[in-house]
């Protein structure tokens, strides 16, 4: 059943958002992870939070600006260039969000508040479990709102789980 869920959800929540954004699934997780959480990232930054190979990352960054969408930047050094939302593309990204929270509310509104309660602690339960077993590919938080999760209180459980997984203690960094 959570797999048959999970599919139903992804699927439902790829339409909402491609609809409302006018891109792909991989170009609108790239507005929502600029809009969120990336300042002025480089291609191999949003590379790695998209799980994308280095010319797919540059082929998507391509169209967006074309669409208008971002533009490129001075990096930090000579080296490299930074990719910047531009307002359009911060208008397209907060549309996504918009239709990703509409759909995913109306997935919740049969359930009392105390149900979805309960549902949020088993969720974060998961959502470690998941954020544990996970090792490569796309950052779990590349379409989320991070106001959502209460992740600069310290209340994101794939932020906790992530910290807990990769701790200095291992040697490893988070991310």
């Amino acid at each position: 059943m959570l797999g048959a869920l999970a599919l139903a959800i992804a699927d439902q929540t790829e339409q909402a958002v491609t609809a409302a954004t006018g891109q792909s699934v991989t170009g609108a997780a790239a507005l929502s992870a600029l809009h969120e959480f990336l300042d002025r990232p480089t291609l191999d930054q949003i590379r790695r939070v998209l799980g994308l190979t280095a010319s797919g990352a540059v082929r998507l960054i391509d169209r967006l600006a074309e669409a208008g969408l971002v533009t490129r930047g001075p990096g930090a050094d000579g080296r490299t260039r930074s990719v910047i939302l531009t307002d359009a593309g911060r208008r397209t990204a907060e549309a996504g969000a918009a239709a990703r929270m509409t759909y995913l509310r109306e997935s919740l509104s049969t359930l009392t508040a105390a149900e979805r309660d309960t549902l949020d602690g088993l969720l974060a339960r998961v959502m470690a479990a998941v954020v544990d077993r996970k090792d490569s590919g796309a950052w779990i938080c590349r379409q989320c709102d991070l106001t959502g999760c209460q992740r600069s209180t310290g209340h994101c459980p794939a932020m906790n789980a992530a910290t807990a997984k990769y701790s200095p203690v291992t040697g490893a960094s988070a991310g």
